[in-house]
């Protein structure tokens, strides 16, 4: 088998707005919608992201513990640029830390199961043995 996607959970009222994010602020592609779900892909990525409608009431308190992971030289300073994007359209938004190398944002109304979380690269240099 072949790793092809990730699956999380967005809240429905907020689902095309955190869709609107992932495109125009960090360039994902809209590969696939249907009335529940929507598949996008990063340029130059090789596995895709799907996010799903939910109407669960309820948010997974243990959520900064899964995460969708982005890599770069100024993680908190990308965080910070993402939410204050989703300030501006009435979302609230909170940062926080794992390290002095790896941050969260968490948008609490609208991603159910996991925060997006951005880190050093350097964190992402594993040595692979083929």
């Amino acid at each position: 088998m072949r790793l092809n996607h990730a699956a999380n959970r967005l809240d429905a009222r907020h689902f095309d707005t955190v869709v609107e994010m992932l495109r125009g602020e960090l360039g994902f592609v809209e590969l696939r919608r249907t009335a529940r779900a929507v598949w996008l892909r990063q340029p130059g990525a090789n596995v895709d992201l799907q996010f799903s409608r939910s109407e669960t009431p309820g948010r997974d308190a243990d959520k900064l513990r899964s995460q969708v992971s982005f890599l770069d030289e100024a993680p908190r300073a990308a965080l910070e640029r993402l939410a204050e994007w989703a300030r501006g359209r009435g979302l609230a938004a909170e940062i926080g830390a794992y390290s002095d190398r790896e941050f969260w944002l968490d948008l609490p109304e609208a991603f159910v199961d996991f925060v997006i979380e951005a880190m050093r690269p350097e964190l992402a240099d594993y040595p692979v043995k083929d």
